[in-house]
């Protein structure tokens, strides 16, 4: 127990839940051309199942937020993995593609309620630098899902067919669902037990909080303004810089690695500063890796090494920043954890469908990137400062209070 009242879930078990949205979207992406083919289907329909599986874990997470503050973590976790494992079955016996595509979305709805609540348990049961810790090393989990579904996903698809990954996501749902019923404890605080008007109330000044915004849309900047140059890597390396396709996934693997390694820097320092001061310190160095991007597109020196040595220093810095980000946006009234949680989730997915757009602006992929990424370590970092701002102006009124 870390407060002497709330029993603490493992984290391992934490890690589970969370691994499970994100490697649903990853794994069926190799699947997808032997799925039109088997389901006569153009390929652009079977790629709304990745699109409107994006969809639905964003939807899902403005759910499972507000309903574990209400009725408690717990019951709101098994709801999602029953729909978890009820619509990956759904889809392995998915008789067309749009069958598929409605139980795909229902999947991810179901799904992101470890993501959400995941975070929420971790912040009911520690404060502070231990959340933070804690959030490192639960991103280590999140960051490792991308890198190996598609592998398992192509390997699987190529032994015995797409279903099979249907089937093993089934297989992984009930397993979370009987390690949540056997070894899940309830961690809501007696405090968020209040009346659905209580909660109501909170979560519109959730909204109206310079505190929540800032660190949310500044986590949204620092974290996946990522995604904006992911969009245009084929571009820039295959069509610029001359590299051959099949090595691509190569350069972003390594992207992803330095995501993975900034968590576990996180994770092993970020007990030894401020939070404040150790977020700004990470998308920083983001904004660092940023400018060098930039700097070597607009002298023409792009090269294979560069960009890539440029973007794993800001992947580096991606990592580090997201658990402090999320720590401080869901920090606030004790109430409202899971919503915020899941407001914060959402509006990562809003702010990164908002970068990659504009990413896609103007002739030049590689500098309309680079733009995006120092644009928006700017706009973070200033986020990051009207927060810290809104919440030294609570203390101030706190203790001139009579």
């Amino acid at each position: 127990m870390t407060d002497g009242r709330r029993p603490e879930a493992p984290l391992w078990l934490l890690g589970l839940f969370t691994f499970s949205g994100p490697v649903g979207m990853h794994v069926f992406v190799p699947a997808l051309a032997s799925a039109a083919r088997d389901l006569h289907a153009p390929a652009a329909e079977l790629q709304l199942t990745v699109s409107l599986y994006i969809l639905g874990l964003a939807a899902g997470q403005l759910v499972y937020g507000p309903l574990s503050d209400r009725f408690g973590r717990r019951p709101a976790l098994l709801a999602g993995l029953v729909l978890f494992t009820a619509a990956s079955l759904a889809g392995l016996v998915a008789p067309d593609a749009r069958a598929l595509i409605v139980a795909r979305f229902l999947q991810a709805f179901g799904g992101c309620a470890g993501l959400v609540l995941a975070r929420a348990i971790v912040r009911d049961t520690s404060v502070g630098h231990d959340a933070a810790r804690r959030m490192a090393l639960l991103n280590l989990v999140v960051t490792a899902g991308p890198a190996i579904a598609p592998i398992l996903g192509g390997l699987l698809a190529a032994l015995w067919g797409w279903r099979t990954i249907l089937l093993g996501l089934a297989a992984l749902g009930l397993a979370n669902l009987a390690l949540a019923v056997w070894a899940l404890p309830e961690t809501r605080p007696n405090l968020a037990r209040v009346a659905a008007s209580t909660h109501l109330r909170a979560y519109l000044a959730l909204l109206g909080s310079r505190r929540f915004l800032g660190y949310a849309v500044g986590g949204g900047c620092a974290t996946t303004s990522l995604y904006a140059f992911l969009a245009s890597a084929p571009f820039l390396f295959v069509d610029r810089l001359h590299v051959p396709p099949a090595r691509l996934g190569l350069f972003l693997a390594l992207l992803v690695s330095g995501i993975w390694l900034g968590s576990l820097i996180a994770s092993r320092i970020i007990m030894a500063f401020p939070l404040r001061k150790f977020l700004v310190g990470a998308n920083g160095l983001s904004v660092l890796g940023a400018v060098a991007f930039l700097a070597l597109v607009l002298a023409d020196r792009a090269t294979v090494a560069g960009v890539v040595g440029a973007m794993f220093v800001f992947s580096v810095g991606v990592g580090a920043a997201a658990p402090a980000a999320l720590t401080q946006a869901i920090s606030g009234d004790p109430r409202v954890t899971g919503s915020a949680s899941g407001l914060y989730g959402a509006m990562q997915m809003v702010v990164g469908a908002a970068l990659v757009a504009l990413a896609g602006l103007g002739a030049d992929p590689a500098l309309a990137s680079a733009l995006v990424l120092v644009l928006s370590g700017v706009v973070a970092q200033t986020a990051f400062w009207i927060a810290a701002g809104d919440l030294n102006a609570d203390r101030a009124q706190q203790l001139t209070a009579p």
